[in-house]
């Protein structure tokens, strides 16, 4: 004969199943406790799925434009560690008037036109690229598709456990999906993309590049914008949350941007 649970047992044994989902798995290059449930393999194969697709939806630049891109590409990517396990990395400019740019797992660079008629000069797009590559050594990707994974999961698993059936049912659930989105996943991302701002600024830095260009760019980037969503309704920081978690970071980024000048490394990434 099969027991069931008595109610008042049943959403704390769904609480804690949430909770043993969500434990950490690993530990991002900075400390932080993070979920990877997928192989560097898979993450590979969605990297490389993701930029295909890219590549089939918008049409590429090249000539003097691209050359500009790869150089300064090429300045980040030679600082990734061997141990990153990424031997090349393709680089490709999009045309695509908003301000973006991505690298993905496995290897790849995009960079939209649009993203150059916001920073100025290399030191900038370099702060961008420093920042998107950092997503990747920090296992941002993983860590994303991790926890959307066991958020799924675990709302399923509270839905079984507790009885929430009907419109008050899914009534609640709605209610419980809006606290995962806010309380889980939307915070995650803002700490992956603080994260990514701490451990680019030190990539430029040791590539050569002035880091006191990423509080330029986020200053073009705030004058560019149509204004932004709450806090704490948005997947990033706000402009001003960033640029003072990069000015906190200058005490580290410095020191490696003197060194490496002092050992010849100048980039010369010209438009």
């Amino acid at each position: 004969m099969q027991r069931t649970l008595p109610s008042r047992l049943r959403t704390p044994l769904a609480i804690g199943l949430i909770g043993a989902t969500l434990a950490a798995c690993s530990t991002s290059p900075l400390g932080r406790n993070q979920l990877a449930f997928f192989s560097d393999e898979e993450l590979q194969q969605m990297g490389q799925q993701s930029f295909a697709q890219y590549q089939q939806e918008l049409p590429e630049v090249g000539g003097a434009t691209y050359d500009y891109v790869q150089c300064v590409a090429d300045a980040i990517t030679n600082e990734v560690p061997a141990d990153a396990g990424i031997a090349t990395w393709e680089v490709k400019v999009f045309k695509d008037d908003s301000a973006n740019a991505f690298a993905l797992p496995g290897g790849y660079i995009g960079v939209n036109s649009g993203l150059l008629d916001v920073t100025e000069n290399q030191d900038q797009l370099a702060a961008v690229i420093g920042h998107e590559v950092a997503h990747v050594l920090s296992d941002h990707a993983n860590e994303r598709v991790s926890t959307q994974a066991a958020t799924q999961t675990g709302l399923s698993i509270l839905q079984s456990a507790a009885g929430l059936q009907g419109a008050t049912g899914e009534q609640l659930m709605g209610l419980l999906g809006a606290g995962a989105q806010y309380g889980v996943i939307l915070p995650f991302s803002r700490k992956q993309e603080s994260e990514a701002d701490k451990l680019g600024l030190d990539l430029m830095a040791e590539a050569g590049f002035d880091p006191n260009a990423s509080i330029e760019l986020w200053q073009n980037m705030a004058a560019q914008s149509q204004g932004q969503p709450p806090e704490w309704l948005s997947t990033h920081p706000s402009n001003e949350a960033r640029m003072q978690g990069l000015r906190e970071r200058m005490n580290e980024a410095m020191p490696l941007y003197e060194q490496a000048r002092a050992n010849g490394q100048r980039p010369d990434c010209r438009r």
